[in-house]
């Protein structure tokens, strides 16, 4: 991050600054792009992309964001060790270990398992090398007792119980990253960067990224309706746990600082895209796929199956059927694409625990073509 470059949540509001924790971890503001040919291509004079996938030197995507607060946090207690949990691929379990081993401390990985894919095999393989200790369990319920198991361990090592962070990052302190990724999206419209987007597409997971976006953009005024495409199933993600997220998130930063803007939300205002998940989260789609090759082929940028591409493929469908006519579309990339291959190109999967081989060793599904 320049060193020169205050986040504008701090800006607007310094008593934030005083009063939140926070360590810088992003390389900010994110660029926004014109994607001019692909916008040609489906009848769309102004689609942009805002390039959070550049927002790490190390590693980006949309969890560093999040991970400012969530780590800022641990950094001012006693706390050694932090403790996140995932699917076995989980993009955010493998920040978590770069970033907390960048600010000298140790994490653990709690993993469940999912449908493989070339991704979860370099995810496994970087957090490995980023001295994560990884942890596989069968379901939720098995997971529940190992977070308990894990938090005795860290005691007994350190004489101070672990941190624990959510899946996603995404509570309160770690939505806070996307207000504040909002109101840099305003400066950059104020800038003459992009114009005001009608609609903003981004994948919907553990739900950190869009209702910060929501709150942040009705916080500074913007019209901008930001539509999630859902990746996960609904039991994971509801318009009502959104909106109690979106609810709690206002209630902290107002708790800090009264003069933080007072918005109302109703279920109305959180529509979610629901045709996109397919079979299933983590199964890659054919239409996502195709809309991913796109992507790659026009400008180099690599979306994932699971999450990004899904989105941006909700961008191509709604060009088909000519309801983004005269609209200015902004596609939030969430997906990280600095190169980890330098780093797992020397490790041997058999050094994790040999319940995470089978990623190695079974193919992966039949979509996948290895691109992310």
């Amino acid at each position: 991050m320049n060193k020169q470059y205050k986040i504008p949540l701090f800006r607007d509001y310094p008593k934030l600054e005083k009063q939140l924790p926070y360590v810088s971890l992003a390389t900010l503001p994110t660029p926004v792009e014109r994607l001019e040919e692909i916008g040609d291509q489906l009848g769309l004079k102004n689609l942009y992309i805002k390039r959070d996938d550049l927002s790490g030197a190390v590693y980006g995507g949309n969890k560093v964001r999040k991970l400012e607060f969530l780590l800022g946090n641990i950094l001012r207690s006693n706390s050694k060790q932090v403790i996140t949990l995932g699917f076995a691929g989980s993009n955010h379990a493998l920040a978590t270990a770069i970033y907390a081993q960048q600010l000298g401390l140790r994490s653990v990985s709690l993993l469940m398992p999912q449908v493989n894919a070339h991704y979860v095999r370099r995810n496994l393989l970087a957090s490995q090398y980023y001295n994560a200790k990884l942890c596989h369990y069968r379901n939720i319920t098995i997971m529940s007792l190992g977070i308990i198991s894990q938090f005795i361990k860290g005691k007994i090592k350190d004489g101070v119980f672990p941190r624990f962070i959510p899946a996603g990052g995404s509570c309160p302190l770690g939505v806070i990253g996307y207000v504040n990724a909002a109101m840099e999206l305003k400066d950059q419209i104020i800038a003459g960067k992009l114009p005001e987007p009608d609609l903003i597409y981004v994948p919907l997971g553990s739900m950190g990224t869009s209702a910060g976006l929501m709150l942040g953009i009705k916080a500074v005024g913007l019209k901008t309706r930001v539509i999630p495409i859902r990746v996960i199933e609904q039991k994971m993600a509801s318009p009502k746990q959104m909106l109690r997220l979106i609810s709690q998130t206002q209630s902290l930063l107002r708790e800090l600082d009264p003069a933080f803007t007072c918005v109302r939300f109703s279920k109305d205002d959180l529509y979610i895209r629901n045709d996109c998940l397919g079979k299933g989260y983590a199964h890659f789609t054919e239409k996502a796929v195709i809309a991913a090759d796109i992507i790659k082929r026009k400008t180099g940028i690599i979306l994932n199956g699971t999450y990004s591409a899904k989105a941006f493929s909700a961008i191509f469908d709604d060009a088909d059927r000519k309801i983004l006519n005269g609209k200015t579309v902004l596609f939030w990339n969430t997906y990280n694409s600095r190169d980890l291959s330098k780093i797992t190109a020397g490790i041997d999967y058999h050094n994790l625990p040999k319940e995470f081989h089978w990623y190695f060793e079974e193919d992966v599904q039949p979509l996948d073509k290895g691109k992310g």
